[in-house]
Parts: structure tokens; sequence; C-alpha cells
């Protein structure tokens, strides 16, 4: 069934109510942002970078979606400009055995996904070396575990953007291996990440392990984009190993009308999630980040 506008609205008014109950801040929770604080978004704009190919269309569309219908401007960037390419594999579940319907993208992201790619906004991207924090009210780095993503995960040129958009103190959303990305990052000169200090969550180790136990057979380690996990590689860019917050060990999904199987980590403007499944309440916790920045 087709997302409608209508739908993504009013859950952004009924869902944000429970958002910060799944945040690991100690803050007390807040009220539920209302239409009328949420109209205050429709004047930012936010990045969101994308490898070339390979990247989640979950962790994308979905975040897209719920941005737009609330006026906000999305700008994509890939390395050199060219248009990016979702991972087919989670769009189609093929090679995924009887596990298909279960890992790959739901028909509500797949709908996302399939608006989105024929939006002027992500079929007119930036290259990474255009990209300017000032430009921008937010940054949104998404996920994805193909192969191709190591170009955006490793990437040098992006990495000196997340840097850049961390030291402005404007809004940062990582999800799933954007996080990986966010802990690579260094500010110039400096030995530490910039999650350094920060409680984060990421792609939880039991999550990447058992994704990659169920496939490794057709797939190899399609699922293992790293020898590390990313759980290890993330812990040890920060200050404590108990900033690291795993979150619920449940693999259900979030959705427009349901937040509440979702996890977020919020620490001041910095917000992350673990997974496809949290990309629903991952986006609402992004539109309050705009609406109080």
């Amino acid at each position: 069934m087709p997302v409608s506008r209508r739908q993504v609205l009013l859950g952004a008014v009924a869902g944000t109510a429970g958002l910060v109950a799944g945040c690991a801040r100690p803050d007390p929770v807040e009220p539920p942002l209302g239409r009328l604080a949420l109209r205050g978004v429709a004047s930012k704009t936010v990045v969101i970078p994308l490898p070339d190919e390979g990247f989640d269309p979950t962790e994308v569309s979905v975040p897209w979606l719920q941005l737009t219908a609330h006026g906000v401007t999305v700008v994509f960037a890939t390395p050199s400009g060219q248009i990016g390419a979702a991972d087919p594999r989670m769009l189609s579940g093929e090679g995924l055995g009887r596990y298909a319907e279960r890992m790959r993208a739901n028909a509500v992201a797949r709908e996302a996904h399939a608006q989105m790619r024929q939006s002027p906004d992500f079929r007119n991207p930036r290259a990474y070396g255009a990209l300017q924090a000032a430009d921008y009210d937010a940054l949104l780095l998404p996920g994805g575990h193909a192969p191709e993503t190591k170009v955006y995960l490793e990437s040098p040129t992006l990495q000196a953007f997340v840097a850049e958009f961390f030291a402005s103190g404007r809004p940062v959303g990582a999800i799933c291996h954007g996080v990986l990305l966010a802990a690579r990052s260094r500010l110039p000169g400096a030995e530490r990440s910039v999650l350094w200090g920060k409680k984060t969550t990421a792609l939880p180790r039991h999550m990447e392990r058992l994704a990659w136990k169920l496939t490794r057979r057709r797939l190899g380690d399609y699922y293992r984009t790293y020898p590390t996990y990313v759980q290890d590689e993330v812990t040890a860019a920060l200050k404590d190993p108990d900033d690291f917050i795993v979150g619920p060990r449940g693999y259900e999904r979030d959705a427009p009308e349901d937040l509440a199987p979702g996890f977020v980590v919020v620490d001041g403007s910095y917000v992350s999630a673990r997974w496809p499944g949290d990309a629903h309440r991952f986006a609402h916790a992004m539109l309050r980040q705009l609406a109080a920045a």
C-alpha cells in the first residue's frame, strides 16, 4: 500500500510523544511535538551523503519521506555527483532464501524508495567535494552493508566533512553503518573520533552476526562489510565502552503509526539508531532536532 503524505504527517504528531522513552539519555519524557512546532522545520535543509551503489533503501528513503513531508529540503551527495543506487538485494530479497521477507525492505520502505527515486532532489546529487557544512542545517548518515558502501565509509573527503559538521554543533543523525562513518571521522590534527565522549548505538554485534550466519552459505560475507563487527569498531572509538548502547534485542520493525519497536540514542544534537527497523523513529528524532535547532 502506498505511503501517503497524510500518514506521515499524522504519524509525526502522534508518534513523537513516546520518542524519548527509547533514548539512552536520562532526560524526562518530553511532550509530543504538535503541528505548529513541526512547521518550523520547513525552512531547514538536510544533507544525506550516499555511496554510488549499495546504500540501504529503508535507512535513506524513510527519513527522506518523513523530512520532505514536513517541507524540509533534502540534498543528496555521492562520490562524484552521479545518481546513487540502493542495494538491489535489500529491495528484491534475491539470494536471501526463506529469510527474504524478513530481511529485505518492507512494503512501506519499498514504496518510499520508489517515490524517492523519482524526486528531483535524489536525481540531482552533489559531489562529496562540493559539500560545505555551513550550507546545511543537519547531516544524516545512512547505512548499508554491501561491499560497494566502502567507498562511502572510507572516503577521506566525506570523513572531513562529517568532522566539520560535528564541530559546527548542528544536528547529526547516523544509523547502522552510518555510525561507523562518524566513528572514523576526526577533526584536523585530532587523534580521537568525533564520537569520543558521546553515547551512541549502531548495528549491534548480535544482529550483524545473525544476518551473516543466516546468509553466508549463499552469499558469503555479504553481511560482513568488514572482519570487525560494527559494534566493536565503534566501541573502540568511544571514550568509555559503556557509551555504546546496544538497545533491546528484538527484531520487530517500527512503522509510521507505531514507533515503539524502534530505538534511538540522543546525545545533545547527535542522534543514532541501529538498523532499518529503527528508521521511522530515527526520522522523528531528526525532526525533533530540526525543530529545536
